[in-house]
């Protein structure tokens, strides 16, 4: 029994974890009690040494003064303070009168807003009970198929784990060894191609499936300028100007090597900012120039895009780290607040409490993580895991579909934050023998992780619509009309079309990796070992002073 013990003790460990996990039993204390304990029987069985232990203060001394973890409770205390000063509210509100005429328009809106709060608050309950209490209502409303609604908006809340700044991408960037900076480049277009699938496929529904996706009533567009007007064309002349002073600018003052992540963020930036100015120009100089539409698009899209966009060009063009960058984002969410007469002491102290009880479970979670990799390491149950994997047949490709397959049903079970700091770490090594671009992983895997919050019966975007969403029948307030209860089967069969599409987004980054090895277009392509210095030839003084030979 104890050489059984002694030969098989990291497979041991491993399915102790998991079997304690199974137990209902918090993760933080299950990692940190399976480490302790089979650290001890290891020290029993005269596998390791005693003093192993000590270097448990200095690990967990480590996680503490990680300075990028810092910016987990920047970045979610700046989305928490957009998102309960109403910024939420607005923007669904605005897009949804951009779009709403149009069949599907409710469905576009809910997509671009769950990408912009993904993009300020960076937390998916966050994103799906916020659109929930405001869309789901109106979606009912006017008629959108329940199945396709609840679909929109669970997965559109998801979008806040890919979108940079997103805390799935700091503690993927931190447990694989990579910059953050990077690992928000890396994911840039991959996001913005996950919203394109997205709002393609509401498409498809609208064009298909009329009666699934109706346009909003005339009556209900609160912000046409009468019955002709609509008040898009001088949203769209102003957009348009900017758009061209921006890319002449931009063409004139970039050098031609500029990487596409930063051209991308200068762009936005500079349109936002140029239209921002000029319907504030317009506002005092010409008033009635602009239509109400367009004023009220611009002056509540454009603040929060220029504050995405700045933390996020501020890090892509290295003025500032991560955490630097989610500092100045909490400033800025504050000022925003202010300027919106928004900001008190209740929201502040509930923003800060929610920030703590989530730095705090992250943290929590790392240092039962720390423990259990302390003891899984000394057993050498890395390698155990390194030649498991190495040993599959098709070397990357095998090695891809396995681990895909497998983090995928993890992810029926396991929280992100569980799965990136148990199963990650475990990968890395295995990753790096096959020569696979860690960013390029870690997007991939962060992509994979998404449909987690997916997944019938336990994908967490489902619970946290289901407990916002009406569960009886209920009279609309507005229309005075009796409307039928959400059920959960209608939830979890709305999701399915969407776990298919980041399905699909994984098969699209194995076969195009490019699409997020732009983060790489900046660095020099020249070979360090090719490079060859060639010295002019000196004359030698000679003992007299004189000029000897070379």
């Amino acid at each position: 029994m104890t050489q059984f013990l002694i030969e098989n003790i990291a497979p041991l460990m491993f399915a102790a974890l998991v079997i304690v996990l199974l137990l209902g039993y918090p993760v933080a204390f299950s990692l940190a009690a399976v480490g302790i304990g089979f650290g001890a029987l290891g020290i029993h069985l005269g596998l390791l040494e005693p003093s192993l232990a000590q270097a448990l203060p200095q690990r967990i001394w480590g996680i503490m003064s990680n300075d990028t973890l810092l910016a987990i409770p920047f970045f979610t205390f700046m989305g928490l303070i957009l998102e309960r000063s109403g910024m939420a509210e607005d923007l669904l509100d605005t897009i949804g009168q951009l779009f709403g005429p149009i069949r599907g328009g409710l469905a576009y809106a809910v997509i671009f807003v769950g990408a912009l709060l993904g993009a300020t608050t960076g937390v998916v309950a966050a994103s799906v009970i916020s659109m929930g209490l405001i869309s789901l209502p109106i979606m009912l409303r006017y008629g959108y198929d329940r199945r396709f609604a609840c679909g929109v908006i669970a997965a559109s809340g998801t979008l806040a784990q890919i979108i940079p700044p997103s805390l799935v991408l700091i503690v993927m960037a931190d447990q694989l060894g990579r910059s953050v900076g990077d690992m928000y480049a890396g994911a840039f277009l991959p996001a913005a191609l996950l919203v394109v699938l997205y709002v393609a496929f509401a498409a498809g529904v609208a064009v298909l499936k009329p009666d699934w996706a109706p346009a909003m009533p005339g009556d209900a567009v609160m912000l046409r300028e009468s019955a002709e007007r609509s008040g898009l064309r001088s949203l769209l002349v102003l957009v348009a100007l900017s758009t061209l002073v921006s890319v002449g600018l931009m063409h004139a003052e970039l050098p031609a090597d500029t990487p596409m992540d930063e051209k991308i963020v200068i762009l936005v930036l500079s349109i936002t900012t140029l239209s921002f100015l000029g319907a504030w120009l317009c506002r005092l100089a010409w008033p009635g120039l602009l239509s109400r539409l367009a004023e009220r698009a611009i002056f509540v899209l454009v603040p929060p895009l220029v504050l995405i966009f700045l933390v996020l060009g501020t890090i892509f063009l290295g003025v500032a780290t991560p955490t630097e960058g989610g500092a100045m984002g909490a400033v800025g969410a504050l000022i925003m607040a202010t300027s919106r007469k928004r900001l008190s002491w209740t929201l502040l102290k509930q923003a800060m409490d929610v920030t703590g009880k989530l730095s705090t479970f992250v943290l929590f979670i790392l240092v039962g993580a720390r423990v259990f990799s302390l003891t899984f390491y000394a057993v050498e149950g890395h390698l155990w895991v390194e030649n498991l994997l190495l040993g599959l047949p098709g070397a990357q490709t095998g090695f891809l579909i396995v681990v895909n397959i497998l983090i995928f049903l993890l992810a029926f079970f396991l929280d992100f934050f569980e799965l990136a700091f148990i199963v990650i770490p475990l990968l890395v090594p295995a990753a790096e023998s096959l020569g696979i671009d860690l960013i390029w992983f870690g997007v991939l895997i962060a992509v994979n992780l998404q449909a987690s919050f997916l997944h019938p019966p336990f994908g967490f975007s489902l619970f946290f619509l289901r407990s916002v969403a009406p569960d009886r029948d209920y009279v609309d307030k507005i229309s005075g009309k009796p409307t039928a209860k959400v059920t959960l089967g209608q939830i979890y069969w709305g999701a399915i079309p969407f776990i298919l599409i980041q399905i699909l987004m994984v098969a699209v980054l194995v076969v195009f990796p490019e699409i997020v090895m732009v983060y790489k277009s900046g660095e020099s392509t020249v070979d360090p070992d090719t490079v060859q210095i060639e010295l002019p030839t000196l004359q030698r003084i000679g003992p007299m002073g004189g000029l000897g030979g070379s």
